[in-house]
């Protein structure tokens, strides 16, 4: 088996791919750990829509995929922007896809954690924010999947300073039945995030970000960073009130931090961890013996996929997490909600193919070669 697969430079290069998949099998819960998966959602490829319409999902395929992930022991962090909240899928898709996948979670006994944000609303006074964020915390609640406050574009655009956020963010801390997680997003992923916390200077930002949790330690159960900056995630967890857990949200520098030092770990919830699942699960399980050098030795190596994926533009890296999907056979094709499967250029899919096959990630590495071959000749590349 051999593919020719085009490089940035335009030219073709012959690659011959793995024959057996990396061997990975499910089993026991983690005990040194804990590690949701942020999940892509499926679209309907028969739908008759636009980029602009209302997002068209594929429920089936969708949920079986959440099925997957829990069979690897792993949670699912539902409705997050790996699922294109605000790239394509709206408040009314997100809801129900809340609701279908924690119905679904405790049919099986997984666990789920969902995204509460502001989406329903494109802007507002700091008093529709706040209402936002209500009706999207009591969704989640009523369903009864613990909550994940997401930043909100909104809050980002009204706020005028720290002072608002910690209004806006105390009020719900105080009237959330159960222990949230705090998310903060980077401008990397969504650039409307930029200043979030009142400031443009991540020194100010983070001590905000830190009052907010100081003042209600009981009603977060852990922060997510996704800043891409290990240093700085190391520096906010060994600030963090006793029992609040960090997370990591780093897709650039997840083994060292998961791993920890000797003044603590980070937990994860990662969109990295779509696409890694089952390999993501072996070296957790690995790491819960102790064995922290083998968790590094299987997860070391995948964090090149992952600095590719994640690119810039950075918020692009749902493009490649779907079509890894498609290539693994969790569905049967590559089209997303809003269209945005043309996010990456030919040349990024085929490094993202060759990095993925050489880590075995596809099941059977046949079906992806031949689904490879396909969308290269879709783009006039002929074997």
């Amino acid at each position: 088996m051999t593919i020719r697969l085009p490089g940035a430079d335009g030219a073709l290069r012959t690659y011959e791919p793995r024959t057996e998949p990396l061997a990975v099998t499910p089993g026991t819960p983690f005990t040194s750990r804990t590690v949701f998966s942020a999940a892509h959602v499926v679209a309907d490829p028969f739908a008759d829509v636009s980029p602009d319409s209302p997002a068209a999902v594929d429920w089936d395929a969708t949920l079986a995929f959440r099925r997957h992930l829990w069979s690897h022991g792993l949670g699912v962090a539902e409705a997050m922007d790996t699922a294109q909240r605000g790239m394509g899928l709206d408040w009314t898709g997100a809801a129900e896809l809340i609701r279908r996948s924690a119905a679904e979670a405790k049919a099986v006994g997984g666990r789920i954690a969902c995204g509460v944000g502001t989406d329903q609303i494109a802007s507002g006074s700091l008093a529709e924010v706040r209402a936002a964020y209500e009706e999207q915390l009591a969704l989640v609640e009523e369903s009864g999947a613990q909550a994940i406050l997401m930043a909100s574009r909104a809050l980002a655009a009204a706020a005028s300073g720290p002072e608002d956020y910690l209004e806006v963010y105390g009020h719900l801390l105080r009237q959330s039945a159960e222990p949230v997680v705090l998310h903060w997003l980077g401008p990397m992923f969504d650039p409307a995030l930029e200043g979030y916390w009142g400031s443009g200077d991540l020194d100010a930002a983070t001590d905000t970000f830190l009052d907010v949790i100081a003042a209600h330690p009981d009603k977060v159960d852990g922060i997510k960073v996704s800043l891409l900056d290990a240093r700085r995630e190391i520096d906010i967890r060994r600030r963090l009130p006793r029992g609040v857990r960090c997370y990591t949200g780093d897709d650039f520098n997840y083994p060292e931090l998961i791993a920890g030092d000797e003044q603590g770990f980070s937990h994860a919830l990662l969109g990295i961890f779509d696409p890694l699942g089952p390999l993501a699960a072996q070296a957790v399980r690995v790491l819960d013996t102790g064995d922290v050098q083998g968790f590094r030795e299987l997860l070391d190596p995948t964090v090149g996929l992952s600095r590719h994926l994640f690119q810039t533009p950075t918020r692009f890296y749902k493009t490649g997490v779907v079509f890894l999907a498609w290539l693994a056979g969790h569905q049967s094709h590559f089209t997303m909600v809003g269209g945005l499967q043309s996010a990456r250029s030919l040349p990024h899919f085929a490094t993202a193919y060759e990095l993925a096959d050489g880590l075995g990630l596809f099941p059977d590495p046949k079906l992806a070669e031949e689904r490879m071959k396909t969308l290269l000749s879709v783009y006039g590349v002929n074997q």
